[in-house]
C-alpha cells in the first residue's frame, strides 16, 4: 500500500474505531437537542464549549505524548472518553439537564485530542520526513472511515431502530474496541525507552507549544490556515441538519446523514491521494488551490444547490463529494509544522494541535454567534470568506517541501531540514 507504515497498523485501526464512536453524535446531536426542547443557539453552544475544551487539550497532547509516551496517552484518552460519555448520557441527556449536558460534553472533549493527536506523535516518531505526508494521508483516511463513514452511516440505520439516545449509547462499544486495540496490539515507541525527562523540561516544552507561534512567523501563519481548513467539518454538523431538514429544503435526517457520510467516504481515497501528491509535487500549492479555493466553492454549494434543487440527492451527493475532495487537500498540513521546527518537534505538533482544536471551537462558535443575526446564508458566506483568506495566507508560509527544488532562502527564513522525522493534522 502506498506510503502505509505497516508497523503502525493497529494504531491506524484504533483511530478508525475510536472516531466511529466519537463521531456518532456529530451529525445529529444539534437536531436531537432542538427536538428535546433546547434552542438552536443552546445546541450550538454545546458544540462551541466542546471545541474550546478540545483546543486546550489538543495544545498539550503533542508534548504529553512525547514526554509520557504516545501509547500511554492514547490509553488515558480512551478510558476518559468512555467514563465521561456515560456521565454525559446518564446525568445530562438522560435527565434533560442542560447545564450537565454542557458540562459533561465539554469535559469529554479533553479525551478526544489525547487519543487521536497522541497517535500523530507516534507517526512522527516512526516515519521519515519524505514519507510523512503519505503516512498522514492514511491517518486521515482512517479518521474519515471512523467519523465519516461508519460514524455517520451507521446512525442513519440505527436511529429508526434505537432512536437518538440508544444510538449514543452504542458509541461506547466502538471506543472500547479502540482502547483494547491500543492496549494490547500497539507497541510503544522505542524513543520513549530513554532516561526520564525532567518536569521543568516538560513544562517548558508544553509552554513552547504556544510561544513558538510568536517566535516563528511561518508557524503562526500555518496555524491560522490550520484553524480555517476544518471550519466546515465542525460547523456544518451544527447548522446543516437544521437547514437541510427544514421545510424549505425537505431532506430527512437519515438523508442528511448519508449526504454527510458520502463526503467522508470520498475523503478515504482523496486523503491518500493528496498525501501522495503532496510529497511529490509540493504541499502549499495543493493546499492553496485545491484546499482553500476548493473548500470556498464547496461551502457555498452546500447552501445554494439545495436552495435551487430542493431535496435532490444526486445534487446533494455532488456537493458532498466536492467538499470531500477539497478538504482532504489539507492533508500535508500535518507534515508542515514539524518540518518548520525540527528541533522542537513536540512544541510544533502542539501548536498544530492547538490550531486544530481552535478549528473545532470556531466552526460551531461562528454559527452560534452569527446564526441569530444573518441566518444560514450568512454563516456559509463567513466560512467561504475565511477559506479565501486562507488561500492568501499560504503565500506567506515558508517551508522546504518534498518535490520542490528551492533556491537558497535568506537566513531569516526557516533553515533547510536535515532531521528525518516530522508529524500531524
Amino acid at each position: 500500500m502506498i506510503g502505509f507504515p505497516r508497523h503502525l497498523l493497529w494504531g491506524y485501526v484504533a483511530i478508525a474505531l475510536f472516531m466511529t464512536g466519537d463521531g456518532f453524535e456529530l451529525a445529529f446531536l444539534s437536531k436531537y437537542l432542538v427536538d428535546l426542547g433546547f434552542t438552536r443557539v443552546e445546541a450550538s453552544l454545546v458544540f462551541t464549549v466542546y471545541g474550546l475544551v478540545a483546543a486546550l487539550s489538543a495544545w498539550g497532547s503533542g508534548v504529553l505524548a512525547e514526554v509520557f509516551g504516545a501509547t500511554r496517552i492514547m490509553r488515558i484518552g480512551a478510558i476518559a472518553w468512555i467514563v465521561l460519555h456515560i456521565l454525559f448520557l446518564s446525568l445530562g441527556i438522560g435527565l434533560g439537564n442542560y447545564p450537565l449536558i454542557l458540562f459533561f460534553y465539554g469535559v469529554r472533549a479533553i479525551a478526544y485530542p489525547l487519543f487521536i493527536y497522541a497517535f500523530v506523535v507516534r507517526i512522527a516518531q516512526a516515519v521519515p520526513k519524505e514519507r510523512l505526508a503519505s503516512a498522514m494521508g492514511w491517518y486521515w483516511a482512517m479518521y474519515s472511515i471512523g467519523i465519516g463513514c461508519l460514524g455517520t452511516y451507521l446512525p442513519s440505520f440505527t436511529l429508526p431502530l434505537l432512536g437518538y439516545f440508544g444510538t449514543l449509547w452504542l458509541s461506547v462499544v466502538w471506543v472500547a474496541a479502540a482502547a483494547v486495540a491500543v492496549w494490547t496490539l500497539l507497541p510503544p515507541a522505542t524513543e520513549q525507552a530513554g532516561a526520564p525527562i525532567a518536569l521543568d523540561h516538560r513544562l517548558r516544552e508544553l509552554a513552547r507549544g504556544a510561544t513558538i507561534l510568536i517566535e516563528n512567523r511561518s508557524i503562526l501563519i500555518a496555524a491560522i490556515v490550520r484553524i480555517i481548513c476544518n471550519l466546515t467539518l465542525f460547523g456544518f454538523p451544527v447548522i446543516m441538519p437544521l437547514y437541510l431538514t427544514s421545510d424549505e429544503i425537505g431532506f430527512t435526517m437519515s438523508q442528511w446523514l448519508r449526504i454527510w457520510g458520502a463526503m467522508f467516504f470520498v475523503t478515504i481515497f482523496t486523503n491518500i491521494m493528496w498525501g501522495w501528491m503532496g510529497d511529490r509535487f509540493g504541499w502549499l500549492r495543493q493546499m492553496r488551490w485545491f484546499g482553500c479555493i476548493g473548500c470556498a466553492i464547496a461551502t457555498l454549494a452546500f447552501y445554494y444547490l439545495p436552495l435551487r434543487f430542493g431535496a435532490n440527492m444526486p445534487a446533494a451527493l455532488a456537493m458532498a463529494a466536492l467538499l470531500g475532495i477539497a478538504v482532504s487537500a489539507f492533508v500535508p498540513m500535518g507534515a508542515i509544522f514539524p518540518a518548520m521546527a525540527p528541533n522542537h518537534r513536540g512544541a510544533a505538533i502542539s501548536a498544530h494541535n492547538l490550531a486544530a482544536g481552535l478549528s473545532n471551537f470556531l466552526g460551531p462558535a461562528i454559527a452560534t454567534v452569527a446564526l441569530p443575526f444573518i441566518g444560514f446564508v450568512g454563516v456559509v458566506w463567513i466560512y467561504a470568506g475565511l477559506y479565501l483568506l486562507g488561500a492568501v495566507l499560504t503565500l506567506f508560509i515558508h517551508v522546504d517541501q518534498p518535490g520542490i527544488a528551492h533556491a537558497a532562502r535568506p537566513k531569516r527564513t526557516i533553515p533547510s531540514i536535515a532531521h528525518p522525522e516530522g508529524a500531524t493534522l
